[in-house]
């Protein structure tokens, strides 16, 4: 059975910072990434991996960092300088090496002004 978990929302001022992190477990997962859903907006990508290969929403690049551990089929993302406008919910997303995607439930950010 497949699970995506994230953790790590919470609650800071602006220009502080947040680490999520999420878990994956029970297939082989080639992309895996971060989305993020604001109220009243559609979903947007916010980062990706694979392999080494990473990539950035233009409105995160220089701020957020995304990484990954292999061997622990778990990706982080370490968001520095935040914003008001980088609240929502944040949700990780993992393909598998059949091409099916997986969603965790996701995890608030609230950034205060």
């Amino acid at each position: 059975q497949v699970q995506v978990v994230e953790s790590g929302g919470g609650l800071v001022q602006a220009g502080g910072s947040l680490r999520l992190s999420c878990a994956a477990s029970g297939s082989i997962f080639n992309t895996m990434g971060w989305y993020r859903q604001a109220p009243g907006k559609e979903r947007e990508l916010v980062a990706t991996i694979l392999g080494t290969t990473t990539n950035y929403a233009d409105s995160v690049k220089g701020r957020f960092t995304i990484s990954r551990d292999n061997a622990k089929n778990t990706i982080s993302l370490l968001m520095n300088s935040l914003k008001p406008e980088d609240t929502a919910v944040y949700y990780c997303n993992a393909k598998n090496n059949r091409a099916f995607t997986f969603w965790g439930r996701g995890t608030q950010v609230t950034v205060s002004s």
